[in-house]
């Protein structure tokens, strides 16, 4: 979605080191590791389990540390506003699914679109990504609105533990035209 008003952010890795100074509630430590000034939004509940599951996930498949969640930070001041990764590595049929949050501080400034578009540029980077895949809650309106105009077709629904029901849309990684 070509918007030259949108923020830019770039992504900054974390990792298994700065994912166990979080949880150990070691904000300076991880400030450290990342060379980033994360807020204490990355210390809040909203986003501890993510850093749990992402722990357990690099654990069981190394691979996935390259994939999975970062610090989103903006360009060229370096601010954290959030986090933004995929879930994994491309499946077998190439299918990435990308996930982002908006520290609340920094919500509805274009921060999401920034981090889409960025996640978006990075899967068409990926030679084995094909698809990229964002599942949603029917009734969270700001990430139906966040992914509007990025090509995102809904091809289905599927029920997850913890949201329930979540529309599936998927777009290709690259044009194929």
């Amino acid at each position: 979605m070509p918007n030259t008003t949108l923020p830019s952010v770039r992504f900054v890795r974390l990792g298994p080191a700065v994912f166990e100074a979080l949880l150990a509630g070691d904000l300076a430590t991880a400030r450290t590791l990342t060379g980033v000034a994360l807020s204490d939004w990355f210390l809040s509940d909203e986003v501890d389990w993510l850093w749990r599951m992402r722990l357990l996930q690099i654990a069981a498949d190394p691979s996935a540390e390259d994939w999975v969640v970062r610090a989103a930070v903006t360009v060229p001041d370096g601010v954290a506003v959030g986090t933004g990764g995929f879930h994994g590595p491309p499946d077998a049929a190439g299918v990435v699914e990308m996930g982002y949050a908006t520290d609340p501080a920094f919500r509805r400034r274009g921060y999401a679109r920034a981090m889409v578009a960025a996640l978006l540029d990075w899967a068409a980077a990926e030679p084995l990504a094909i698809t990229v895949r964002a599942t949603i809650s029917p009734d969270n309106e700001a990430s139906l609105a966040t992914i509007a105009g990025y090509g995102f077709v809904h091809v289905g629904e599927q029920q997850d533990e913890q949201d329930d029901t979540e529309y599936l849309y998927e777009r290709p990684t690259r044009s194929t035209g």
